[in-house]
């Protein structure tokens, strides 16, 4: 099909790279997943009046059974999610703990944006989302960002199947094979490879899964450039003999 439309004068649709943000463009060694949980907790502890052992356990179990623990409270609690970003996305104190990472722009730099589209695919509210890559200073690279509206009834994101569909309908791309995925979350990165997907399961300082959640598993985003070679420049991956 690609040939036929290049003989038509006509470029073929690009693929889609899509790139999760949290513990994913900066590292999980941040820590920023901690101290987003402690205000997870603490949200509910709070206007929920639960004991914090309660609280804790609420956050955990609604995070395993909907993939993010905002999603329980709206159906079960009937919060208001914009006071909740406010209260805990919003609150995060990342300036001077997400900074510019030369080795993330440089393997973004090399990725060959005449054969892919880089999109960002996140379940945070786009506040978050631009403000990860606002610190991260990686904005030019990306064409476009899917998030979590937290204004929807109901809520969507990832694992749900809507979400991903959301993500290609935003990116503008039709087919599941046209796609390719990096996330941190085991359970994104599974149902990612369901649909179709090409997935790479980035797992960052801790044992990889026995049974692995998808095709590829990295412990690093330079792994990237093995796992899908296509999208990277040659002259990137080229050592270059001194002068």
């Amino acid at each position: 099909m690609a040939e036929q439309a290049i003989a038509n004068g006509v470029s073929p649709p690009k693929q889609v790279f899509f790139f999760d943000i949290d513990n994913c463009l900066y590292p999980k060694s941040a820590r920023v997943h901690d101290l987003m949980a402690d205000l997870i907790d603490r949200y509910f502890a709070t206007h929920l009046s639960l004991p914090w052992d309660d609280a804790v356990r609420l956050h955990r179990e609604y995070y395993q059974n909907y993939g993010l623990a905002i999603e329980g409270l709206v159906r079960h609690h009937q919060i208001d999610p914009l006071e909740y970003n406010a209260k805990v996305d919003d609150a995060l104190p990342l300036d001077g703990i997400i900074t510019p990472r030369p080795q993330l722009k440089k393997l973004l730099a090399d990725l060959d944006r005449s054969k892919v589209k880089l999109w960002l695919f996140t379940n945070a509210y786009v506040n978050h989302a631009q403000r990860v890559i606002r610190l991260l200073d990686v904005g030019e690279f990306f064409d476009g960002v899917t998030y979590c509206d937290y204004r929807d009834s109901p809520l969507v994101c990832k694992p749900q199947p809507d979400m991903y569909a959301k993500a290609m309908r935003q990116a503008g791309v039709a087919k599941h094979e046209d796609c390719f995925f990096v996330d941190d979350s085991y359970g994104n990165c599974q149902k990612a490879q369901e649909l179709g997907w090409n997935v790479a399961h980035l797992v960052e300082g801790a044992k990889l899964p026995t049974i692995p959640a998808c095709k590829h598993q990295i412990t690093d985003l330079e792994e990237l450039r093995t796992a899908f070679p296509q999208f990277f420049r040659p002259e990137s991956s080229e050592t270059k003999q001194p002068r």
